[in-house]
């Protein structure tokens, strides 16, 4: 695995010393032993340098983050370590605790995943970075907390002094990983693990991060290894990239390589399975067929034989080695490797092998002449029409008394509309009010202010008869499937339910047809959903919301919990359906990638308002808004000499609460392009609230100075 170390200058590559200050060899996990024995990780070697950044990538379960807890030290007395990890010349595997101790912080830091669980809620945030540099560093308990607060000021945190006495509790997401990420380089480490550090933050806040981890780097010249599935963050950010599959390393090389030359099936798999911003619609994208398998039972030969769309015979004879398959450093696991390259086959050439052309995962399309007509948007018919939308929680405080002492403006006056076979995205940061305006559309009830009709029906004249019935013609898909499906009862039992509930006597064919039309086997309706995948889950809940034909879907995030390659097939199957059966989506998301290839429409909601909305390709390829510009800047895109280019435009601070709403334009206090305006154009953004404009025939935003600007 020497030959990895070696890499090709390039763009984006920083030049370091030939000596690496971490080397792994041969490294292995096992838990258990016997026939059960669970082989997580199986082999994996890697060297980094200093100021190198290392990513990588793989799908859920495939031993990234096991992998860096035994580095680290971190796994439990029962996990079963092999091979060698050289740190600075040091071996550490199988070290006391007491001398690991003396690395970890030190010499060699860790990010996790979630710092709400990483911190200890009792301690004040500036105390745990001055623990962090008191064990290593002979200083005294005033200069550890001064240290702390240069850390908090240098990681992005305003008023560091202050917030320094604060609990993880008081702070944000992005706010807590920027401590721990300062509590990581308190002690200017050597290397710098982060372990899917903005997995669950808001883009604008992972750009952010990203930025702090950037930051980091700089001062301390540390390497880096990130772990991520994301494979947009790791184009823009790491010199080299190690995929895993199985436990074990599938492909190795520099950014450039792996992303452009790639030679090993998974990889592109990987990479033609995400939605990418600067595509949209009209073409399915690559999922890859089937499930990882289970690490304590691998299948013989290749790992990802079962999955592979270009597997020979033999791929099950034995397992490929790490192999050179072309410059320097660029190693892949695939026998098939120099055919690849010889015939320079892309990722779409390969999944589509075997498929006629379609992409694997999506429904056989419709006959020409069976395809449902779509008219243009004005004649077609309003399936849900929401005018002025508000929805108020009140504030209160005491617990014997209780007194009102504010508002939440959850929702604050939006309004939309959705016709016939259409998708509109609904999208914005968490907290923006995307999921309460679902709620109150769902709840078929007068809303606290402003309209709703449905299928032409107010919601705030409807009976429980008239309710049950447009309920028949509303149906929604929740984010978690497996939270929304009851774990006691058979995938037959959850999809026939809303039969049953209406009246349907004999749900057996419906629920073989179906299974069938989510591309599920009719034959494992006896099961139950904890026996199931995350996407077969999905596409179980999308199976029950459509056991009653209805005209329109509510999507809450339904992609958003999924691996990036099951991700692809569910949403090649919510295309496919919407084409067939002539169905209206509202999809909430968060993923404006996603959003982009999936809706015909967006609307972008900013604290409780819709700050622009309109036509798919026009929000995307001309924002007006300086909000919705900020959140396209700040989705990485699964390319190296793109993303190295492109224009970021950084937002400040965290969204306002919503108890407290700025005057005037909500976002002024974070826009960029507030503060290059004069006194009389920011008292107007202070004083005066703007309407949505309109900029075309359906494209509008709420901006007082709003202009176009590419961003993508």
């Amino acid at each position: 695995m020497r030959e990895c170390d070696e890499r090709q200058a390039g763009p984006g590559l920083r030049p370091g010393p030939a000596g690496p200050v971490l080397e792994v060899t041969d490294l292995s996990v096992t838990f258990g032993s016997g026939p059960g024995a669970v082989r997580a990780v199986r082999g994996v070697s890697y060297a980094v340098r200093p100021g190198e950044v290392l990513g990588i990538v793989g799908e859920s379960g495939s031993g990234k983050s096991v992998t860096s807890l035994a580095v680290m030290g971190l796994l439990p007395p029962h996990a079963r370590v092999a091979g060698s990890v050289l740190l600075q010349g040091r071996e550490i595997l199988g070290a006391a605790e007491k001398t690991l101790t003396a690395f970890r912080g030190k010499t060699i830091s860790m990010v996790f995943q979630d710092p709400l669980s990483a911190l200890t809620p009792v301690y004040r945030v500036g105390d745990q970075i001055a623990e962090a540099v008191r064990i290593h560093q002979k200083v005294t308990r005033q200069q550890a907390a001064e240290r702390a607060v240069e850390l908090l000021d240098l990681v992005g945190i305003p008023n560091a002094a202050q917030r320094a006495k604060a609990f993880p509790h008081e702070f944000s997401g992005g706010m807590r990983q920027r401590v721990m990420i300062a509590m990581a380089i308190a002690n200017d480490p050597d290397v710098i693990i982060c372990d899917e550090p903005t997995t669950a933050l808001d883009v604008t806040i992972q750009a952010q991060v990203l930025e702090v981890l950037k930051r980091a780097q700089r001062e301390t010249g540390a390497a880096i290894i990130l772990i991520t599935h994301d494979l947009g963050v790791v184009a823009g950010s790491a010199d080299r990239v190690l995929v895993m599959y199985a436990g074990r390393a599938v492909e190795v090389g520099a950014v450039d390589d792996v992303y452009y030359r790639m030679r090993m099936p998974y990889t592109m798999g990987l990479l033609a399975s995400i939605p990418r911003l600067d595509r949209g619609g009209g073409q399915p994208l690559v999922p890859i067929e089937g499930n990882p398998p289970s690490p304590a039972a691998l299948p013989p030969g290749c790992p990802f034989e079962p999955r592979c769309p270009i597997s020979v015979p033999a791929c099950s004879d034995a397992e490929p080695a790490l192999e050179r398959v072309g410059s320097p450093g660029h190693l892949a696991a695939c026998i098939r490797a120099g055919e690849i390259e010889a015939e320079g086959w892309s990722p779409a050439q390969v999944y589509h092998a075997g498929t006629g052309g379609r992409a694997a995962g999506s429904p056989e399309p419709p006959a020409a002449h069976m395809r449902p007509v779509r008219p243009p948007r004005e004649e077609r018919e309003v399936v849900l029409a929401v005018e002025d939308l508000a929805k108020h929680h009140p504030l209160l405080k005491g617990s014997v008394f209780r007194r009102r002492i504010g508002t939440v403006h959850a929702v604050d006056g939006i309004s939309f509309d959705v016709r016939r076979m259409e998708t509109l995205g609904l999208v914005g940061e968490s907290g923006c009010g995307k999921t309460t305006t679902l709620m109150e559309i769902l709840e078929l009830t007068r809303p606290q202010r402003g309209t709703i009709v449905v299928l032409g029906h107010d919601t705030a004249t409807l009976g429980a008869r008239d309710r049950m019935a447009v309920r028949r013609d509303v149906q929604v898909v929740f984010q978690d499937p497996l939270a929304s499906l009851d774990p006691r009862m058979t995938v037959y039992d959850i999809v026939a339910e809303p039969l049953r509930t209406h009246g349907r006597k004999d749900p057996g064919p419906r629920i073989r047809e179906l299974l069938d039309l989510v591309g599920l086997e009719p034959g494992h309706a006896a099961r139950y959903p904890q026996d199931f995948s995350g996407g077969q889950r999905q596409r179980i809940a999308i199976a029950r919301a459509l056991a009653l034909e209805p005209r329109l879907l509510v999507l809450d995030e339904p992609v958003s919990a999924l691996d990036v390659s099951i991700q692809a097939g569910v949403i090649n199957l919510l295309e496919g359906l919407k084409r067939r059966l002539g169905l209206s989506y509202l999809f909430v998301a968060h993923d404006l990638a996603v959003v982009r290839h999936i809706a015909d429409r967006v609307a972008v909601m900013y604290l409780g308002k819709i700050v622009e909305i309109g036509r798919a390709d026009q929000v995307y390829d001309s924002p007006m808004h300086p909000y919705t510009q900020a959140l396209l800047s700040a989705i990485p895109l699964p390319d190296p000499e793109k993303e190295r280019s492109r224009r970021r435009i950084l937002l400040e601070g965290d969204l306002p609460s919503p108890a407290d709403p700025p005057s005037g334009c909500r976002f002024r206090t974070r826009c960029p392009k507030f503060k290059t305006l004069d006194e009389t154009d920011q008292a107007r953004c202070v004083n005066e609230e703007p309407p949505i404009r309109p900029f075309g025939a359906d494209h509008g935003a709420a901006c007082h100075f709003a202009e176009k600007l590419k961003v993508i």
